[in-house]
């Protein structure tokens, strides 16, 4: 029987995976726009991509 806690590290697609991607994707989305904001060029320009 599978651990269901949410918070748990396990390996593999468990509902605590799912936690962990969605905070990840929203502290990127938030970095990237804090990114912006403060160096007004967007992140592909920051990093000298195009």
């Amino acid at each position: 029987m599978q651990n269901d806690n949410r918070n748990a590290w396990n390996w593999g697609f468990t509902r605590g995976a799912e936690t962990w991607n969605g905070c990840l994707a929203m502290i990127g989305f938030a970095s990237a726009v804090i990114l912006e904001y403060v160096s007004g060029q967007g992140v592909l320009h920051f990093w000298g991509l195009m």
